[in-house]
């Protein structure tokens, strides 16, 4: 009989492969999507339409194909090798979330009163001093409602890497299905909820910290 806590120790495990996912998607996505919506709002039309073209494909796509893709095509398509599985995923993950979030960011530069741009302006502000001294931290104050939920989606999302075998704690409580065990299953709920609750918590003192741009 496999007891609770070799259970909680086998789901822990899991979930330090889930919360590495989570960690770095955000490292890399949150950069890459404030580049991703710069290159959206380009006045190159060239590039904007390139940009846009990739966002619609990626947030018109579901994220399993898209693992299935990064992870066996290299191989099957290109004949190179293939990816490390986690690397996949994080690769998929990166580009997934930088694409919905260079769009939360595009929503709120545009939600920017275009006449602080113009008082900069007229200041004698660059474009790269207006965005970093006046647009950047009410964009922040904005975003964080919207990014708040992307991130607690992202943390379910991790359980899509299973399909290409790595062990995140989803499949490490489906494990126990095969030793008559159903309830660890379950229990995983109990790890998702106790990571969202504290992210919700953490975004929500963050916001109050950015009440003062209301």
């Amino acid at each position: 009989m496999v007891s609770f806590w070799s259970v909680t120790a086998s789901l822990a495990t899991g979930l330090i492969t889930t919360g590495k996912l989570f960690f770095l998607t955000l490292v890399f996505a949150l950069p890459l999507g404030l580049l991703i919506c710069f290159g959206s709002m380009s006045r190159f039309p060239p590039l904007r339409w390139l940009v846009k073209t990739a966002v619609w494909i990626v947030r018109g796509s579901p994220l399993m194909l898209q693992i299935l893709i990064v992870y066996y095509g290299p191989g099957l398509l290109l004949g190179l090798p293939l990816l490390p599985r986690f690397t996949a995923a994080l690769v998929t993950f990166v580009i997934n979330y930088a694409c919905y979030f260079s769009e939360i960011y595009r929503g709120g530069i545009q939600s920017i009163p275009r006449g602080q741009y113009e008082a900069g302006q007229v200041l004698g502000m660059r474009r790269s001093q207006i965005f970093f001294k006046v647009t950047l931290l009410q964009l922040v104050k904005r975003i964080v409602p919207p990014m708040g939920n992307e991130m607690i989606t992202l943390v379910k999302d991790t359980a899509l890497v299973r399909v290409i075998s790595v062990y995140e704690i989803i499949w490490m409580g489906e494990s126990f299905i095969r030793k008559g065990m159903m309830w660890p299953l379950f229990y995983t709920a109990v790890f998702y909820l106790a990571v969202n609750g504290l992210l919700t918590l953490l975004l929500g003192w963050f916001e109050k910290k950015l009440s003062y741009f209301k």
